[in-house]
């Protein structure tokens, strides 16, 4: 049944937010996982906590995935399956920042890609973005819509995903994924491991936690005037692990079917502002104050994936509901303490 048992699995990224409970479900299913992180942007704690979780410790190289000749050799010890999370991540720092995300995310993607050709490792797992799409004309979203991303950090995935048909293009032996993600929430049941965010959090989520953790004073609604049920914006929120579980489902199928697959990874239900802070302070059993502000700009009303590729593909389907990505998100934010 568990075709995926003692795979070798080298995960970038892996102490990351989505990486580390992605290891989680891997070493769950029995795969010997690696990890390699240069640990910019995260913890070494969390390797401790996915041994917890998992009751082993997965195997862990400090490096950067830039370093092509490290990368080479890492590779050559031994691995079955790539899968690419280590990047940037912030939108507005890579607005900011153009340069340093295309060395990170663009430069870096094809630096591990040619040590994995150079040692005849074919299957990865590729940590693409909703953000290809850009400013979507109708909803849900489905993988042939317009690929036109309005941001530097949407652009590098999409050229990351462009070297990918590419690459597969000049050698059908490759068998690749890419996943395209919509809003990833939430944490692992055992409160162990979450999204920690440096500093002002970018998205909803942690913010709302962190309100109701009394670390910040109001959760800041952009605007309540859009064409919505409540006024306010809708997106696809997935809990990290359904998202950990979708690829973990693509790899299997990798597995026996060689070639280039681009998928969705959503709930295809929207959820609205309103409705998120609702769910929260339900979850919290807490009041969780609000103010309405100005739009942003650049922001759309309605966004929503049609996971229904995925779902048919994969044999896999989001299952768990606000609620439950709320309530593991508090119980994340509880075990940092302030609350």
């Amino acid at each position: 049944m568990n075709e995926l048992h003692g795979k070798r699995i080298l995960v970038t990224g892996g102490t990351g937010y989505i990486g580390s409970h992605t290891c989680v479900a891997l070493m769950q299913a029995g795969c010997q996982v690696t990890v390699v992180d240069n640990l910019s942007n995260s913890s070494p704690v969390v390797l401790d906590r996915i041994a917890k979780i998992a009751g082993r410790a997965p195997g862990v190289v400090e490096g950067d995935v830039r370093d092509r000749e490290s990368m080479t050799r890492l590779l050559g010890e031994g691995t079955d399956a790539v899968i690419h999370f280590a990047g940037l991540k912030a939108v507005g720092e890579s607005v900011a920042e153009p340069l340093r995300y295309y060395d990170c995310n663009v430069s870096g993607a094809v630096a591990l890609f040619a040590a994995m050709a150079t040692t005849g490792v074919k299957t990865l797992i590729f940590s693409s973005s909703a953000t290809v799409y850009g400013e979507p004309a109708s909803v849900p979203v489905t993988e042939d819509f317009p690929i036109r991303p309005a941001n530097p950090y949407g652009r590098c995935k999409r050229m990351v995903e462009e070297t990918l048909t590419d690459l597969h293009r000049s050698d059908a032996a490759w068998r690749i994924g890419c996943l395209r993600y919509f809003n990833p929430v939430g944490a692992h049941e055992s409160g162990l491991i979450g999204e920690a965010p440096l500093g002002v959090p970018n998205n909803l989520m942690p913010y709302v936690a962190q309100v109701a953790a009394g670390q910040r004073e109001t959760v800041l609604v952009f605007g309540n005037d859009y064409p919505t049920r409540d006024g306010t914006g809708v997106r696809d929120y997935i809990h990290v692990m359904d998202l950990a579980e979708g690829h973990l489902a693509a790899l299997r199928h990798l597995n026996d079917n060689p070639g280039l697959l681009t998928l969705n990874l959503g709930t295809g239900r929207g959820h609205s502002v309103l409705e998120v802070i609702d769910a929260f302070s339900r979850a919290c059993g807490r009041r969780i104050p609000y103010r309405i502000v100005e739009r942003r700009p650049g922001d759309v009303a309605e966004y929503w994936a049609d996971p229904s590729q995925a779902n048919r593909l994969l044999a896999w389907t989001a299952r768990r509901d606000l609620l439950a990505m709320c309530g593991d998100t508090w119980r994340w934010q509880c075990s940092l303490g302030n609350s």
